[in-house]
């Protein structure tokens, strides 16, 4: 069982390789700065692999003993909280959306203590509030930077030239590896955490394996995610790629040396949509990837706790009636989704039919 939950752990360092790969390297690559796809996984994968090894210790400590006590952890309950996290990211992946994979591994665990009532609530709501803390920082940061960087990019016609733009090109670049370098710092804890935490691999050869297989995730799967970040959501300069990369680096390493794990994919997602909205006022905030982005968000850390909660149930305390709750609980909120779409598809009809008028 030991053995399984380190193949586990390293299966959904794979998958935060491949949903990191948007959050670190996707402003490199949507701007332009690296043109080559491949390229631009790769230099993103040394990053990670470099972050986690140098600085990955201080999150992974916070995973592993900060949210539940630590004694609570046998490799029955680690393998849980890897399962729970691992499949909700691997749908993620599948679907092409930037995921928070701190928020579904931190989901995995709180679920994990909400069925033991054991939980140390105050680190919780500190998380938290840096969840939406840090990703909102990086908002009013890249809209303030947008706007400058308009207003200089006016003043300067020079910077359009193409020998200025190499030069800023490889600014962007260097600043992607620092973002990059800081998933490392930030990311890898969710996979290796509940492992150290649970005594089953030390926190030194944690983040060389959990660091390495994170970096072989960025180049296997990281394509689809990292062209919807790049992309998908907006077209912006060079300068303006490097104002968003900068912005996640500072804000996500700053916080890792905290020990605090944070959505590094929320806090470059929001600086994209900073720089949208700089570009083109609120209105481009309605675009459906962006909703589709945000409803992901909202959903996966509760996802994973349902999950984790369950499996607890029925696995350690063998509680089938708890199972049956949360399918009861699961199929209604389906039906009630269901009908409210039902109701709003007669209204539109309704409506285009000239009712009410």
């Amino acid at each position: 069982m030991t053995y399984l939950a380190i193949i586990i752990a390293l299966f959904f360092a794979l998958n935060i390789g491949g949903s990191g790969a948007a959050a670190a390297i996707s402003v490199a690559y949507g701007s332009g700065a690296i043109k080559s796809q491949k390229k631009a996984l790769i230099l993103c994968g040394l990053a990670i692999f470099a972050g986690a090894v140098i600085g990955g210790s201080e999150v992974v400590k916070t995973i592993g003993t900060g949210i539940i006590p630590q004694d609570l952890l046998s490799v029955k309950i680690v393998l849980i909280i890897l399962f729970s996290a691992a499949i909700s990211l691997f749908i993620a992946n599948l679907l092409g959306i930037p995921l928070s994979t701190s928020e579904i591994t931190v989901g995995a665990v709180v679920g994990v203590g909400i069925a033991y009532k054991a939980l140390y609530i105050n680190n919780i709501l500190v998380i938290i509030s840096f969840w939406l803390l840090v990703p909102g920082s990086a908002f009013v940061i890249a809209i303030v930077a947008g706007k400058f960087i308009q207003m200089v990019e006016r003043k300067f016609p020079k910077l359009k030239r193409p020998e200025t733009q190499r030069i800023i090109a490889v600014f962007v670049i260097i600043i992607g590896f620092f973002e990059a370098f800081s998933a490392g710092m930030n990311n890898v804890a969710n996979a290796i955490g509940p492992l150290v935490g649970g005594n089953i691999i030390s926190i030194e050869k944690g983040i060389i394996l959990g660091g390495l297989f994170t970096a072989l995730g960025v180049v296997l799967l990281g394509k689809h995610v990292m062209e919807t970040n790049g992309k998908k959501i907006t077209r912006f300069s060079l300068l303006e790629g490097g104002a968003i990369s900068g912005t996640g680096a500072f804000l996500v390493i700053l916080s890792s040396i905290c020990g605090l794990p944070v959505p590094l994919t929320q806090v470059t997602s929001t600086a994209i949509m900073g720089i949208a909205a700089a570009q083109k006022g609120a209105s481009v905030l309605k675009k459906n990837i962006i909703s589709k982005i945000l409803k992901v968000w909202i959903v996966s850390p509760i996802f994973s706790l349902v999950i984790s909660y369950g499996l607890v149930k029925v696995v350690v305390d063998m509680d089938i009636y708890s199972l049956f709750v949360l399918l009861s609980v699961c199929a209604s909120t389906l039906g009630v989704i269901s009908l409210l779409n039902t109701i709003k598809e007669e209204k539109r009809v309704y409506q285009e039919n000239g009712g009410g008028i």
